[in-house]
């Protein structure tokens, strides 16, 4: 097809190249020129479906991605309304608190445990800060080795 396009006439193939080819599509068996475009027009429709099914799959988790990230970054309020495309009203607290966790002798705690161990004991800490936090009016928001409150 784009030797069709070519725009030199020289460069285009003859009737009888195009009818060969065409041939040689079909297998040797006798069908038409409309026949054989229609064919190659439903396969091309059908990858070209395919190809959209995978991008949307691909935008969907990227989607979800941007969703966790900003429902950790910011509080549920701000994060709903900068989807919207809302204004977001700074707001003002009297009193913050930042509080930045550090395990102290953590790398030789997990230098002498198995990753496991590591595992549970980061779980059950941050579960027992979570669960301090849970009783009272805060805002966690988690950074890569911090973790910050109001």
């Amino acid at each position: 097809m784009e030797q069709c396009w070519e725009e030199a006439p020289e460069d285009r193939p003859s009737l009888d190249q195009i009818y060969t080819q065409f041939k040689s599509i079909n297998q040797g068996k006798k069908t038409s020129v409309a026949d054989s475009m229609l064919w190659m027009l439903e396969k091309y429709s059908q990858n070209l479906e395919d190809l959209i099914q995978e991008r949307t799959e691909e935008l969907e988790l990227e989607r979800q991605k941007t969703e966790r990230l900003l429902s950790q970054m910011l509080p549920p309020s701000v994060a709903e309304a900068l989807k919207m495309g809302a204004a977001v009203e700074p707001e003002y607290f009297d009193q913050v608190t930042i509080y930045f966790s550090d395990i102290v002798g953590f790398t030789i705690i997990s230098a002498l445990s198995e990753p496991i161990e590591v595992v549970g004991l980061l779980n059950d800490l941050y579960t027992l800060f979570d669960a301090v936090l849970g009783s009272h009016d805060v805002y966690k928001v988690r950074t890569p080795g911090a973790e910050v409150s109001n």
